[in-house]
């Protein structure tokens, strides 16, 4: 799942126009300042300081490229926590599973190989663009829904710790490398999954992404129907993370939301901001150009979180 897939890569961008961020906060209290003014939902509570706003007011407005439409910086948005990625740098990936060689090139290449392949991507959007650093990093599938029930019956081939650890060694391989652990829950629900890979979650460097394609609410077999997620299960999600970072004194988490058809996320508006998460919608899945750009025209610039 990629918003901009170039070799096999996902760019991870920002403040969703450019594919990341959300985020504000006030002089006298950290949690109550505002970049703008808007109806967006708003988590006040921020317990450490904020970013430098200036230059992240700076940032944002930059990536909003011209947008003359209003929706563009998204509003009244939480500053995240100091140490946010997001819109300091840009986030390129390489996604997949390890034990599979269509999914991604995570598992198309071993380590080395790999890393050769990204590491030329990274240089590439260096020379574009020197003025934004690149944050290398590694989305790995870490649930898979699966076309066979399984022992619970949920459609879901949960990667175990020893696969997990695997990613971790093989992102050590690049110093600094953040890592996503992507959930597609199937037939189980995100509140039952989580708790799966909390332990991860924990550490500083690894990130959550969540796939409303494979969210079969209606119990549907995962592939056959596009799934969907609502606000309440990212608020859930935000709110989940926002509690981890905040009990263990981490950097801001970054929280990839899967999205390409409207009903893949339901009454977005509604959606929370808070800021220990920032939240990407990420315009993803097959297709020629033309098509991917008339889907983010619709979804995703249309409807700004």
């Amino acid at each position: 799942m990629k918003i901009t897939k170039i070799a096999g890569a996902v760019l991870i961008g920002i403040a969703t126009i450019s594919t990341f961020a959300y985020c504000t906060s006030d002089a006298k209290k950290p949690g109550d300042k505002k970049a703008a003014n808007d109806t967006t939902k708003v988590e006040e509570e921020n317990l450490r300081a904020p970013v430098d706003t200036a230059k992240y007011n700076q940032l944002i407005k930059k990536l909003a490229n011209g947008d003359t439409t209003g929706k563009w910086p998204v509003k009244n948005q939480p500053y995240p926590l100091d140490g946010a990625i997001l819109p300091f740098k840009r986030i390129v990936v390489y996604y997949g599973n390890l034990h599979s060689k269509k999914m991604g090139a995570l598992g198309e290449y071993a380590p080395k190989e790999m890393w050769s392949r990204l590491n030329k991507e990274i240089k590439h959007w260096e020379k574009v663009d020197p003025s934004t650093p690149v944050q290398a990093g590694l989305h790995y599938i870490a649930a898979v829904a699966s076309g066979t029930p399984g022992k619970d019956g949920k459609y879901i081939n949960r990667m175990g710790n020893k696969q997990i650890d695997s990613v971790l060694k093989i992102a050590k391989m690049r110093p600094n490398t953040i890592v996503f652990l992507d959930l597609q829950v199937a037939l189980s629900t995100i509140k039952a999954e989580l708790p799966h890979i909390a332990k991860y979650l924990e550490m500083p460097n690894v990130h959550l992404g969540i796939d409303p394609e494979f969210s079969m609410k209606d119990g549907s077999l995962p592939g056959k129907k596009i799934g969907t997620y609502d606000a309440a299960d990212i608020n859930y999600v935000t709110g989940y993370l926002a509690d981890i970072v905040k009990k263990h004194n981490l950097t801001p988490k970054v929280f990839v939301l899967h999205r390409f058809t409207k009903k893949m996320v339901t009454n977005s508006q509604n959606i929370k901001l808070r800021p220990e998460v920032q939240v990407v919608m990420h315009m993803d899945g097959w297709g020629e150009p033309d098509l991917k750009l008339g889907t983010y025209r619709h979804f995703i610039f249309g409807e700004p979180v």
